[in-house]
């Protein structure tokens, strides 16, 4: 899978909270400031060569969906992630947040409680 650009994330994030549409209906999910119209249409367009969304033409507009889900979007890139930055090992991963005080004593707990519970 292709890395985004932190452009083409936004743009992604703005696609997956409107569902899709045309451009002006993913714009309006567009925190601000808005990027300009053309400057969207083109993300778009890139992220369509990348296989992230599919459109459909209507008279001569496009209407955009999704590609690929939001989740499965960030299991991939958290898994490049963990493989690129914490020697492939989600223990790690969270060894580094909690050095990092990011995570607290409860919240391992409540990790530790969902592994348990998830492996009956």
């Amino acid at each position: 899978m292709n890395k985004l650009t932190p452009t083409e994330e936004t743009a992604m994030m703005a696609v997956w909270k409107s569902k899709g549409g045309i451009v002006k209906d993913i714009l309006e999910q567009y925190p601000d400031p808005k990027i300009p119209y053309t400057t969207l249409a083109s993300t778009l367009k890139n992220l369509e060569k990348k296989g992230f969304i599919t459109s459909r033409k209507y008279g001569n507009v496009y209407a955009y969906s999704p590609g690929i889900s939001e989740e499965e979007y960030a299991k991939k890139t958290l898994s490049g992630l963990v493989k690129n930055h914490f020697e492939n090992s989600f223990k790690e991963l969270v060894t580094f947040f909690a050095k990092e005080e990011k995570i607290s004593s409860a919240e391992l707990k409540e990790i530790i409680d969902l592994i348990e519970k998830n492996k009956s």
